[in-house]
């Protein structure tokens, strides 16, 4: 086992940090059961490292029955034998920090399974000794729940038990049961379990649904939405009708989240939490203030539909504003939505309209997560009813199809059988690998020079020796769609003039207020992609970028 010693506190690999998310199921099968699992990620921690990369995260590992894939913990301390052992973690750990990867892993703390110990202590009783650790509450006169609170996943967040004969809360699936973190003892077991990985030498955590953690104690009904919430769910989901003032993001989060820092700081650990809210960018703001709560923290604002750079604009800027001294995570892309490049990208978009995204996303302030496979410009997959495996797509098909079309195996190679996924030739993957993720398998963009993931590497690399896009601020400038202008000044040295060409059409543009500036190379953009400047005349090819090295004295005047 690693010890704490591994880190040193103070760290701060993570800022300008980038981050590779791992769906465990679906990475690597080591042993031919159709299933990923943690000695497949330890045999292609090479490839991850050699991206460039600065950590990866691991979705769950830890052992559940699988009703939401992992994210319904029955033992926070163990692994899941589906993934592996313990030992297996402890292997993954050492291999990862020799490569020079940071690991970090998924917490879920709101909730847990109705598997776990705890909660089958505390239903069968009102007097157990756990009886208060979950959200239980009479039903109301009639019968009915005790509040109008809906779940993400459909349907009332109350579930009746007829053992306590109360309702108990879960803001997802009825078989993932809200911890009371009103309860002291719970917030004190939970802080212990986080130590328990701490202390096997993780070097971070992403917090899953980190606003969900408190509720209401005086269970009032969430009032109606006044503006219809469709970045956290689809518009087809009544849970975006209401204002979700009350069964979650309570003030009560705060003081948690700095228990938990006071927890990492010691053993020199970094946290992104993930913040699903009516007013994501204000909690994003608040959850990482003051240096005292979380590092960073992300939100489904750019893990929308919405692609104009007007849009991708105006969240940054409208974050930017709200940040108290807070660092951001940035994220296009994760294993709960379309895959970027049908998301964003569109129909026509080819793989190269990744790469302009993978700039432009780690040209922004903050950190960034990347989810795997999209680094080989792999597009959603269509999964047809029969072999949908996600609950939520199940429930509101076929308005929306759940989220397996972006959770499938990740191809390894073009003509072995599952692409290289598994090695079990008569076992069929828990997803279908699609015909044409294979044709753009990790082998097949390998040999080709041009392909997104030689971009990858080559942007990654060459990013680490931009201090701008490091820990610069950043200013936009003002651009016709669909052009994303941006300049990012570091806190010594030039600012650096970046634009982004999010369409499949060249543009020609005028930037009058654009500094002047000479153009940089090494980043992976071919020279035909650079854009020629003439004043303040840009032209950009399809899905192309321009980084310039700005002039000191015309970028201070900037507007």
């Amino acid at each position: 086992m690693a010890s704490k010693a591994h880190n040193t506190p103070g760290t701060s690999w993570w800022r300008g940090g980038v981050i590779y998310q791992i769906y465990p199921r679906s990475f690597a099968d080591s042993n031919g059961d159709g299933i990923g699992d943690l000695p497949g990620i330890i045999e292609r921690l090479p490839y991850i490292a050699g991206l460039g990369v600065d950590a990866i995260w691991i979705s769950p590992f830890f052992r559940s029955p699988m009703k939401d894939f992992g994210y319904d913990i029955s033992d926070y301390r163990d692994v899941d034998p589906m993934f592996g052992t313990l030992a297996d973690f402890d292997r993954l750990i050492a291999r990862a920090h020799e490569l020079g990867v940071k690991v970090v892993i998924d917490q879920v703390l709101s909730h847990t399974s109705d598997q776990h110990a705890w909660f089958k202590e505390s239903r069968k009783s009102r007097s157990n000794p756990k009886a208060d650790w979950y959200v239980w509450a009479h039903p109301k006169a009639d019968g009915t729940p005790p509040t109008n609170w809906l779940s993400v996943f459909g349907g009332s967040a109350w579930q009746w038990d007829a053992t306590r004969r109360q309702y108990y809360l879960h803001n997802f699936l009825t078989s993932q049961p809200d911890l009371n973190f009103h309860c002291e003892e719970v917030q004190q077991q939970i802080l212990a379990d986080i130590r328990f990985w701490l202390d096997r030498g993780v070097d971070g955590f992403r917090f899953d649904a980190c606003n969900f953690h408190f509720h209401d104690r005086q269970l009032r009904d969430n009032p109606p939405a006044t503006k219809r919430d469709n970045k956290t769910v689809q518009d087809t989901n009544p849970y975006g009708m209401q204002s979700h003032k009350y069964d979650k993001t309570q003030f009560e989060n705060i003081a948690f989240l700095e228990k938990i820092r006071v927890l990492l700081d010691e053993y020199g650990a970094a946290s992104v939490g993930e913040v699903g809210d009516d007013n994501s960018l204000a909690t994003m703001a608040a959850y990482t203030a003051s240096g005292n709560k979380l590092h960073m923290a992300y939100s489904f604002n750019l893990l929308t539909a919405e692609n104009t750079a007007t849009y991708i604009r105006s969240q940054v800027e409208e974050l930017e504003a709200a940040m108290d001294g807070g660092w951001p995570c940035w994220s296009i892309g994760n294993h709960d939505v379309a895959r970027v490049l049908t998301r964003w990208g569109g129909p026509g978009a080819t793989p190269d309209y990744n790469k302009v995204a993978l700039a432009m996303l780690l040209s922004l302030r903050g950190s960034a997560c990347w989810y795997q496979g999209d680094e080989l410009g792999l597009p959603e997959a269509d999964i047809p009813f029969e072999k949908l495996q996600d609950p939520y797509g199940i429930t509101f098909w076929p308005e929306f199809k759940g989220r397996d079309g972006c959770r499938t195996p990740m191809p390894w190679a073009r003509d072995l059988p599952h692409a290289g996924f598994s090695g079990g030739r008569d076992v069929e993957p828990w997803l279908p690998v699609p015909p044409e993720h294979a044709a753009r398998a990790v082998d097949v963009n390998e040999a080709d020079p041009a392909s997104p993931l030689h971009f990858t590497r080559r942007f990654l690399a060459w990013r680490k020796t931009q201090p701008a896009l490091l820990e610069g601020s950043i200013v936009f400038l003002d651009a016709p769609e669909p052009v994303l202008a941006l300049i990012r000044t570091p806190a010594t040295g030039a600012p650096v003039l970046a634009l982004f060409n999010l369409g499949g059409q060249a543009v020609t543009l005028e930037l009058p207020d654009a500094p002047a500036s000479q153009a940089l190379d090494g980043h992976g953009f071919a020279a035909a992609q650079v854009g020629q400047r003439q004043g303040a005349r840009f032209t950009l090819p399809p899905y192309g970028a321009y980084f310039g090295l700005a002039s000191t004295a015309t970028a201070a005047r900037r507007p």
